[in-house]
């Protein structure tokens, strides 16, 4: 496994993922994500994006971060959510926030709580927004992008991280499925 940057011709598979797990895609631009690909298959596992919001100051936010079912509990997300961090430090942020209900989540990271009241304007705003909408418990959380660290278990994890099997298909119908003897059967083209 390893996470990218996102490239154009994964705009249309971000935008099905990101109804199908029911996230936000406000302001969506697949240059802010990053995906989560298996090396083996090249099957695309997880996503998530930065959200720079300019006003007098630029503020960064974590945001629409997802992982498919089949890909979870596996460092994935994890995976992900440093990638963006560490892309927030790279461009020279030292905060990043999200907005989320998935606070413990984050916390293994080292995110913490933040009041509502403590926030820049242009996420206070946000916040309001997604509270009204997709993540009613949604709440503020930040980290110092210098201050990240990865769970080794979740490191151990995404090294080794596959897709959960699809269950077997059903086996091919045959006539005696139809309650056809093939054995007195007859057909319109039978030449034996």
């Amino acid at each position: 496994m390893y996470v990218r940057d996102a490239k154009n011709r994964d705009e249309v598979w971000l935008l099905d993922q990101i109804e199908a797990l029911e996230l936000d895609e406000t302001a969506f631009r697949s240059r802010d994500y990053v995906i989560a690909v298996d090396e083996h298959t090249g099957d695309r596992a997880g996503f998530g994006r930065i959200r720079v919001h300019k006003t007098d100051e630029e503020v960064c936010e974590l945001t629409s971060i997802g992982v498919l079912p089949e890909w979870r509990e596996q460092g994935v997300g994890a995976h992900v959510v440093e990638r963006l961090v560490t892309t927030a430090r790279d461009t020279e942020f030292e905060t990043v926030y999200a907005l989320t209900s998935e606070t413990d989540y984050l916390a293994q990271f080292g995110f913490s709580p933040v009041e509502p009241t403590q926030l820049p304007d242009a996420l206070g705003r946000r916040l309001e927004a997604k509270q009204e909408g997709i993540d009613p418990g949604a709440v503020p959380m930040r980290i110092d992008t210098d201050r990240f660290r990865m769970p080794e278990r979740l490191r151990e994890a995404f090294k080794d991280a596959r897709s959960e099997p699809e269950e077997d298909p059903e086996p091919e119908e045959g006539p005696e499925d139809f309650g056809i003897d093939p054995e007195e059967t007859t057909y319109k083209y039978d030449t034996g």
